[in-house]
């Protein structure tokens, strides 16, 4: 097994694990909520094979990761999510990199996409085009959408507070037994990842940022200008691979309408699965992230002849 790396970034010590060959061509795989790197286990070998160079960093408010100043906002809305990527991307020295991500994971790699494409060589997104429409996130979804988000409404209280604070394991484990209706894990692999959990500033970095998405708290005045950029929904125009799970009910009907948002060399696939795609469907998803590497690269070559 790897061993854990941690590197600086100007607000972060950012936890991650590196596979494959240090030469290979690089790849992030960013993990959401409720999950963490465990998830991409059974993808990083498939990867690694394919001469990848696959970095698998904690984001902010998960496992080993830490801001380095007291002062920093505890903030989770998606700019301070994809900045995170880029500057994880900049400690490392990597001008260009393939994004591959699902839940929280794919809003950062989107949202870097679309923000920062001179520094994204391809794209993976489970879920489709998934920057947060924030000022669509303030009016009702139909009903038996707003039933399976009832997590982000309890949120929006105190009182959710606490129960994320208090009761975060079973919170988080009812919501992949709720959003991944056919995936059997055990109570080994759930373990595994809840010890993320534990990270002390997972609850504020989670409750803000539900209520950043709803209009019930702020954001960053830092990142304002991004946001900005973000609500005139910007398209991707890099390689892009997106995912469907047929079994997610976060994600109802899938993304084909979001299919006007990618105007570069794009894919939609679908598999029965339910919202934790990496771990549910590994070979898939390393097939996508595999198969954008080509395609950029072919698009590299290309624009060298």
């Amino acid at each position: 097994m790897a061993q854990l790396k941690k590197i600086k970034t100007p607000l972060l010590e950012i936890g991650y694990y590196e596979h494959g060959a240090r030469d290979g061509w690089p790849v992030v795989l960013a993990h959401g909520f409720p999950y963490d790197v465990h998830a991409y286990d059974d993808v990083i070998p498939h990867l690694a094979a394919a001469g990848a160079r696959v970095i698998v960093p904690y984001t902010r408010g998960f496992g080993p990761t830490r801001f380095l100043r007291a002062d920093t906002p505890r903030n989770g809305q998606q700019a301070a999510l994809a900045s995170d990527v880029i500057s994880l991307l900049d400690a490392l020295g990597i001008a260009k990199a393939t994004l591959a991500g699902f839940d929280w994971g794919g809003l950062a790699s989107c949202v870097a996409a679309a923000l920062w494409p001179e520094r994204v060589a391809g794209l993976v997104s489970y879920g489709g085009y998934d920057v947060a429409d924030v000022a669509a996130s303030r009016l009702p979804s139909p009903a038996g959408l707003e039933c399976v988000m009832w997590y982000q409404h309890l949120f929006q209280s105190e009182r959710g507070r606490q129960c994320l604070a208090h009761d975060r394991r079973a919170l988080c484990r009812l919501l992949w037994e709720q959003w991944s209706p056919t995936w059997a894990f055990g109570d080994d692999v759930f373990e595994r990842t809840a010890d993320a959990f534990d990270n002390p500033d997972f609850v504020d970095v989670v409750i803000h940022c539900y209520r950043f998405v709803h209009g019930s708290e702020p954001g960053d005045p830092a990142l304002d200008e991004l946001e900005v950029k973000l609500a005139a929904r910007p398209t991707i125009a890099v390689p892009c691979v997106t995912l469907d799970g047929t079994q997610d009910p976060l994600k109802p009907g899938g993304s084909a309408a979001h299919d006007v948002m990618f105007t570069g060399r794009h894919e939609r696939r679908v598999f029965e699965v339910g919202h934790a795609f990496p771990a549910e469907a590994p070979e898939a998803f390393a097939r996508a992230v595999i198969d954008v590497h080509a395609w950029a690269e072919e698009q590299r070559r290309k624009g060298h002849s």
